[in-house]
């Protein structure tokens, strides 16, 4: 394989720097590039298909992966993700250990086909979301501290006093659901976050979405509920509903998130891509 190695040296506090400079000795690749943006990363991979190489690998967190596999559908590359950010959920729904993103550089590489979520132009490999994790993350990218998945917590603080349910229209294969809601996820991955299982079984191999709607509940309840989605636990209460759907449509007066990414107002349209992209990891 013909490897371009692409880095984001700020992720994870500095972390894509290290990891970017140890996977480079591990592989060798035939072209090294410093992103520093969405629109660069999106340039280095046309120029990476251009040199011919067949594989990027991808440092850094879930917005490098977000961009890397704009490029990589394009132009039928492969990624090879190597986790160095913040929250890391798209290699972590790949069972791709965060804790030692290298690891699996040094093992034998399979290839996988995995479904992608498509938004017109644009793909997503995790979660696409509207609500109160949408204002929480415009609240959170405008703090300069704290840094790392404590500023999401912070948001939180900040926001849920003022935040009221939102009314949602979605068509789910073409059924209609109105509900008065204080977010709603549509899952390729199980979590997003930093590790937030907002939809524990979604799968991104099986042609669907998983569709997470919270209803709304008080204050005091959701604070109550929250901790709880980060082991899965709180798709038993019962203000959460869980559908499944390859073609989802929703609209609300409310902003949309895809992998950590600002996607805009709604409404926004979203159909799962089966096997859009190939993926390399340890077999």
């Amino acid at each position: 394989m013909t490897v371009a190695l692409i880095v984001n040296p700020a992720s994870g506090g500095g972390k894509g720097l290290a990891s970017g400079l140890a996977a480079a000795e591990i592989l060798n690749p035939q072209i090294s590039h410093h992103s520093k943006s969405y629109e660069d990363t999106i340039i280095a991979v046309d120029r990476a298909a251009e040199a011919g190489c067949t594989v990027i690998a991808a440092c850094g967190g879930d917005g490098l992966m977000h961009a890397a596999i704009q490029g990589c559908v394009q132009h039928n590359l492969s990624l090879l993700p190597i986790p160095a950010g913040t929250g890391n959920d798209f290699a972590r729904a790949l069972n791709i250990h965060t804790k030692d993103p290298l690891a699996h550089l040094r093992a034998s590489l399979v290839e996988e086909r995995i479904d992608l979520g498509h938004l017109g132009d644009r793909y997503f490999g995790a979660i696409l979301s509207s609500g109160f994790d949408s204002v929480v993350n415009e609240r959170a990218n405008k703090l300069r501290w704290p840094k790392g998945p404590m500023r999401y917590n912070v948001a939180i603080l900040q926001e849920l006093p003022k935040f009221s349910p939102i009314s949602f229209t979605m068509h789910l294969d073409g059924v209609e659901f109105q509900r008065e809601a204080m977010l709603v996820a549509v899952a390729n991955a199980p979590s997003y976050g930093g590790g937030m299982l907002v939809c524990p079984d979604a799968s991104m191999s099986d042609g669907l979405f998983d569709v997470m709607i919270l209803n709304g509940v008080s204050k005091p309840e959701f604070l109550k509920v929250f901790p709880k989605v980060y082991k899965g636990l709180h798709v038993n209460h019962p203000a959460v509903e869980i559908h499944r759907a390859a073609h989802v449509l929703i609209d609300a007066p409310a902003i949309g998130y895809a992998d950590g990414e600002r996607m805009g107002s709604l409404p926004i349209e979203a159909r799962v891509a089966p096997a859009a992209l190939t993926i390399l990891r340890a077999g």
